[in-house]
């Protein structure tokens, strides 16, 4: 299997940063992400976790979103809801949200997705230069 990985530009900056490594099981989502039509973005990463997650390894989500539309909103709460199924099912699953301590409405955005998807989501505050 093969790791996705899309880099942002300055020709894409509504676009974030995807790695998705395929040996190490770390997934991370950096950047921004408030593109139209966020379904054409995210498919191939629920694609890809999907396919992943088929041979039944760990596997650690870590995201890095300085902001997100609401569109992004709908499509990360897919990539949660795929990881809650595959932890109900005996999956070993860990999401790590970063966020900017200068920014608390992340922090709340973080509990929303936390209380509809079911996960834990492990809350670390950084402070970004």
């Amino acid at each position: 299997m093969e790791n996705l990985i899309i880099n942002s530009s300055s020709e894409t900056p509504y676009f974030p940063r995807v790695s998705f490594n395929s040996i190490t099981g770390v997934c991370e989502i950096s950047g921004e992400s408030f593109m139209e039509e966020t379904y054409k973005f995210y498919s191939p990463l629920m694609e890809w976790l999907e396919k992943y997650l088929s041979e039944k390894k760990p596997v650690t989500l870590n995201v890095k979103l300085t902001y997100f539309n609401t569109s992004s909103s709908r499509s990360i709460l897919d990539l949660l809801d795929i990881l809650r199924e595959y932890m109900d099912s005996g999956g070993k699953v860990k999401v790590n949200w970063y966020y900017d301590l200068e920014d608390p409405d992340m922090e709340d955005e973080v509990e929303d997705f936390k209380a509809e998807s079911g996960l834990e989501i492990n809350l670390k505050p950084f402070k970004e230069k």
